[in-house]
């Protein structure tokens, strides 16, 4: 706990330095925009404050649905005002003084720049990173390194995310992570992370939500926090799309995107799919295990793997505006991904007595293979209603996703001293569906206190079946009745929360607040399985402070999350694809719990530069950790296996990490940029029964990116994750690098773009270990990462700048307002 109050000592130390200083007169600034011809409100157009002489903002606001605006708490100095929307001409306005007091600028007018437009040449740019209060938002539009990559190379330039050569997502060191799409769940993520990340186009990712202090509205499930992949679609009048194709010597993907507006409907289809090549991974594996008589077997495996994936995702999307007022979505999104392995390894198993003495030493051939194939089907439909009063708003969601998978897998081995071969055969298809039906209630009290509240149910239903066959005799594949079995499991959430936000002190601090309560009941019907039912009160508390012009800030939160495993934690299916290394999931975990803090600090520069500073401190209970047992032999339902390393995951004691992340980026000058992210963790996991463990890690990266002007641009990525020490070994290093440049083109509507991987080594060595009380074995896998590849994209359509006359003379008569006017999609 020494942690978590030198946390809670360094905010209210910061927060008070910084009040001795930030004192001094407050103003505001009030006007509203208009279109310079039909004289009608220009809503949601973006108005920005900046320093006078600054290049960057550092407030601003959108319009309201009248063209309104007010931008409170600007310290007395002397800035310049801009107001600007898409299809519109830039307003500036110099030297505007703010004294202790309302400035008002009365009507901004904006002259259109064309009532329409032939073709897509939208320039505006967001930041590559924002940060806000709850999260921090990623947007790679200008990622040039992962141009022609797949979910899991942007989320590789993610502050606070660190991820390893095999796809696994680590959140400030917690693999626990809740991954949403659009922010709804879906059963993509249950069966195979890794696919499902490596099945999603870098082209199709419009930006990726970083929630390291969720609030009591987000479902408590996911002790590491929320990753929420946001896809691509458009809110502009009009037809409008994309193309983007990539080809390489490693992967090759494309995807296409249609977005069509007209009034009050919109339209949002997409279809997107990868392959990554076959490609060949040599390993070898060395193992030394001692038995109750003191005999010691030496299992030495070489071999390799042929490896490849594939996927492809695809949905269509739709909005209405019934009335000013009323908003109704929908959407059906079907998603597959896949993957296909086999290898020849050569093995070795030898075992001496006690006295040093051959009992035994036996070669053989094992040929295997696996399969891998999942299917998610995803439908969503969702109800928004806003009122007369600002902020207060109704959101019904109902989501449901359908998922199926299969496993299969292969193995024979043939011995060189005359021993009948031996084999097996498996086939585990699955089923899991989830839905979740959600309301929310926001009421703002006042100005400066907001109520919110809601439920939600959360039915999760899993089942599959185990066929396996046998080789007997060492001649035919017959079926095994002790091996063949099924399983479901079916889980059910109830959620009720509410939370509060409000801003103290004369807006000296923002505060949220909310408890959520979520009550859980399974039911397993697997054979000596029995899970009780819990309930969990999940707090969350955030304080944030703005100093002076508000970009500085510093937020302080706290948060209770729970982790549920999932489908593949919980399959008791035992993967036999390697006799010797055994693969099973284990239905009798529980949840594991988590309290987290973090003490956040950001800041932003005149000149585009910014920095954030995130310390934190997690301590989980009911630590869910993978852990190998070692067997000399092994009884499979009826069947025996020697020499076996079975890994399970299991509820093993607690673990505690304390860390920070520094994020970076500058630009050096108008040409040159750079951005860096920096993890420093300690984890010291308490485990009853075995050796508690301390261990050190860390990642750090650069991004390096250059304009060469005439729409040129290159970049340079690279990224260390240091070895980590386990509870049963350590975890290898990982080196990663790529060089990366792009061409834009037709008014930048396509671009050509080129990017190598490691160019100069074709693999990357992986060496790990692993040790039990009577075993220690090493690993060492050459892992293919090298590659070269170039990647097309084009922008087409027609969009429509023009402003609805009737709905804006509807909203004119209404005191209300809603989303009614056309809103753009920045940084395409």
């Amino acid at each position: 706990m020494k942690s978590v109050f030198l946390i809670l000592f360094s905010f209210v130390f910061i927060t008070a330095l910084h009040a001795q200083t930030a004192s001094g007169a407050k103003g505001k600034i009030t006007g509203k925009v208009t279109d310079a011809t039909t004289k009608q409100p220009v809503d949601y157009a973006t108005v920005s404050v900046f320093k006078q002489g600054a290049t960057s903002p550092f407030n601003g606001i959108s319009t309201d649905p009248k063209g309104n605006f007010s931008i409170n708490n600007i310290p007395a100095g002397e800035y310049k005002i801009t107001a600007e929307f898409l299809g519109y001409q830039k307003a500036v306005i110099e030297h505007v003084i703010v004294k202790d007091g309302a400035v008002s600028l009365g009507e901004i007018k904006l002259a259109p720049t064309a009532n329409e437009l032939k073709g897509v040449t939208i320039t505006a740019k967001v930041p590559t990173v924002e940060n806000r209060i709850d999260k921090m938002v990623y947007n790679p539009q200008n990622d040039l390194s992962a141009q022609g990559g797949v979910a899991i190379d942007v989320l590789k330039k993610v502050p606070q995310i660190t991820v390893d050569i095999d796809g696994n997502v680590e959140l400030q060191g917690n693999a626990n992570i809740r991954f949403l799409i659009n922010g709804k769940p879906s059963s993509i993520f249950g069966a195979s992370l890794a696919d499902a990340l490596a099945s999603i186009p870098a082209s199709q990712i419009k930006s990726i939500e970083v929630i390291t202090s969720p609030g009591a509205k987000y479902d408590a499930a996911g002790t590491g926090g929320i990753v929420n992949i946001i896809l691509k679609d458009s809110k502009v009048q009009g037809v409008n799309g994309s193309v983007n194709l990539s080809a390489g010597t490693r992967r090759e993907n494309g995807s296409f995107n249609l977005n069509a507006r007209k009034g009050n409907f919109g339209v949002n289809a997409f279809f997107s799919g990868n392959a990554q090549i076959n490609t060949n991974a040599p390993n070898t594996r060395n193992r030394v295990s001692t038995d109750s008589a003191g005999r010691q077997t030496t299992l030495f495996q070489q071999g390799s793997n042929n490896f490849r994936r594939n996927g492809y995702e695809s949905g269509i999307n739709f909005s209405w505006d019934i009335t000013p007022k009323d908003q109704l979505t929908a959407g059906v999104g079907f998603n597959h991904f896949g993957n296909h392995g086999n290898g020849i390894t050569n093995q070795d198993q030898s075992v001496v007595d006690a006295a040093g003495n051959t009992v035994s030493d036996i070669r053989s051939i094992r040929n295997s293979s696996s399969k891998f194939n999942g299917t998610s089907t995803d439908v969503n439909l969702n109800y928004k209603k806003t009122f007369a009063k600002e902020g207060q708003e109704l959101d019904v969601l109902y989501s449901s996703s359908f998922g199926s998978n299969s496993f299969s897998s292969f193995q024979r081995q043939d011995y060189e001293s005359g021993i009948t071969s031996s084999g097996i055969s498996n086939n585990n298809p699955g089923k899991d569906r989830e839905t979740d039906i959600s309301v929310d209630y926001t009421q703002p009290v006042s100005k400066s206190f907001t109520l919110e509240t809601g439920g939600k149910l959360v039915f999760n239903h899993i089942n599959n079946n185990v066929i396996t066959d046998t080789l007997f005799g060492g001649n035919a594949f017959v079926p095994n009745p002790n091996q063949t079995y099924g399983f479901t499991y079916d889980r059910k959430v109830y959620a009720y929360y509410v939370s509060a936000s409000a801003s103290v002190f004369n807006k000296f601090l923002d505060i949220k607040a909310g408890l959520r309560d979520e009550y859980t009941t399974t039911k397993a019907d697997f054979q000596g399985v029995s899970i009780p039912s819990y309930n969990i009160l999940a707090p969350s508390l955030v304080f944030s402070h703005k100093f002076g012009d508000g970009s500085e800030s510093l937020k302080l939160s706290y948060i209770r999350r729970i982790q549920r495993p999932d489908y593949g934690d919980l399959n008791p299916f035992l993967n036999i694809s390697d006799p010797h290394n055994i693969n099973t999931g284990n239905p009798n975990l529980r949840p594991e719990k988590g309290d987290n803090f973090e003490l956040g600090y950001n800041k932003s520069y005149d000149k585009g530069a910014n920095i954030n500073i995130a310390a934190f401190y997690r301590r989980n209970t009911d630590d869910i950790q993978q852990f190998t047992t070692f067997y000399s032999t092994f009884d499979a339902n009826g069947t025996t296996y020697t020499d076996v390393s079975l890994t399970q995951r299991y509820n093993i004691g607690s673990e505690e990490r304390i860390g920070i992340n520094l994020y970076g980026s500058i630009p050096v000058t108008s040409k040159l940029s750079l951005r860096t992210n920096m993890i420093f963790s300690d984890r010291r996991s308490t485990n009853p029964g075995f050796a508690n463990v301390s261990a050190f890690a860390y990642r750090l990266n650069l991004n390096a990116q250059y304009s060469f002007g005439h729409d040129l641009s290159a970049e340079f990525f690279g990224n260390y994750n240091s070895s980590q020490k386990g509870i049963q070994g350590t975890n290898p290093k990982f080196v990663f690098y790529n060089f990366a440049m792009r061409k834009m083109f037709w008014n930048k509507k396509a671009s050509i773009g080129l990017t190598a991987t490691n160019p100069f080594a074709k693999y990357v060595s992986q060496s790990s270990s692993t040790f039990g009380s009577n075993f220690y074995q090493t690993n060492v896998r050459l892992v293919p990462v090298q590659s070269f590849g170039i990647s097309l994209s084009y922008k087409f359509g027609k969009l429509e700048f023009k402003k609805d006359r009737e709905k804006d003379k509807n909203n004119d008569q209404d005191n209300g307002g809603g989303d009614n006017g056309p809103q753009s999609e920045k940084g395409k």
